[in-house]
């Protein structure tokens, strides 16, 4: 089971928010049939948004939009977490499924598959609250637009990792990260020691392939022991259900719907965020479109 942990690092100078989701973005990778740079970007993204779901502090949302002029368009991932669920929530799409780009010093080059001139969309709602903020992507690598948004938006020093994993069969094998920020009163002596504990972590994709998880990456930045807060699991999971796809179909009226029928055959409504298909046939319409009792 995908995992998320909250906690302290440095005798409480550092906060951090970390996750293993590899299950989660392999779901999300075989349920849109995602090429490799692809699957890299959009699972960065799942990991992002999970995290800062978890960070919430009631019930609510996280979307985050990544626009970018690269060939993938654009990356959704959304975040969401129930009051009393073990779970948080995980979903979303790239523009464009098939980008698998050549291959950057080693590495799946999400950079130029997001593209680093755009903008990065954040939309937090939190119980009646809803806050939006932006950034410009300065990478599109994920993480390091991510740690520019929070300076800039939510004046929020952060340090954040993000890495996927994927294996030339197209599997996704190992996926992660973290988020670590500064908070008031951090001294320069722990500053220190949490950069040279970030620099030699080295790839974050790497360590989660050798069975790290959550917890042993934030002891591996800090050196030793950390003060381990609250956890959750993690998974891809979307709310959509025939009910609501019907909806999609209602909007397009009774007139258009029976046009599309005669066409077609079927009228097929398909998830953006998880790939499921809802298909409605002929009969389906007399209840679609039946007049609500009074």
């Amino acid at each position: 089971m995908d995992e998320l942990v909250r906690g302290l690092l440095f005798d409480g100078q550092f906060r951090f928010l970390a996750a293993v989701s590899t299950g989660t973005v392999e779901e999300a990778r075989r349920r849109h049939d995602l090429w490799p740079t692809a699957a890299a970007a959009l699972g960065r993204s799942l990991t992002a948004a999970g995290l800062m779901a978890f960070d919430l502090k009631g019930e609510g949302s996280i979307t985050l939009r990544f626009q970018g002029k690269g060939p993938l368009g654009m990356v959704v991932a959304q975040g969401r977490r129930e009051e009393e669920a073990p779970t948080i929530d995980v979903r979303g799409y790239v523009g464009q499924n098939h980008v698998d780009l050549d291959l950057r010093e080693g590495k799946l080059d999400v950079g130029r598959a997001v593209g680093s001139q755009g903008t990065l969309y954040v939309v937090r709602r939190e119980g009646s609250t809803t806050f939006t903020g932006t950034a410009p992507l300065l990478s599109g690598e994920i993480a390091e637009d991510l740690a520019y948004y929070f300076q800039q938006s939510e004046q929020r020093s952060t340090a954040v990792a993000l890495g996927v994993l994927v294996e030339p069969s197209g599997r996704v094998s190992a996926a992660g990260g973290f988020i670590i920020e500064t908070l008031p009163g951090a001294g320069e002596e722990a500053t220190a020691a949490l950069e040279k504990g970030l620099l030699a972590l080295g790839s974050v994709t790497e360590k989660l392939r050798l069975g790290y998880g959550p917890v042993d990456l934030m002891r591996e930045v800090a050196g030793g022991e950390v003060e381990i807060g609250t956890s959750r699991s993690l998974r891809f999971h979307c709310p959509c259900n025939r009910e609501r796809a019907a909806g999609a179909v209602k909007v397009l009226g009774l007139e258009d719907a029976e046009s599309l029928l005669r066409e077609r055959g079927d009228i097929e409504v398909t998830c953006r965020f998880c790939g499921a298909r809802y298909t409605f046939a002929a009969e389906d319409l007399s209840w679609i479109f039946a007049e609500p009792e009074d």
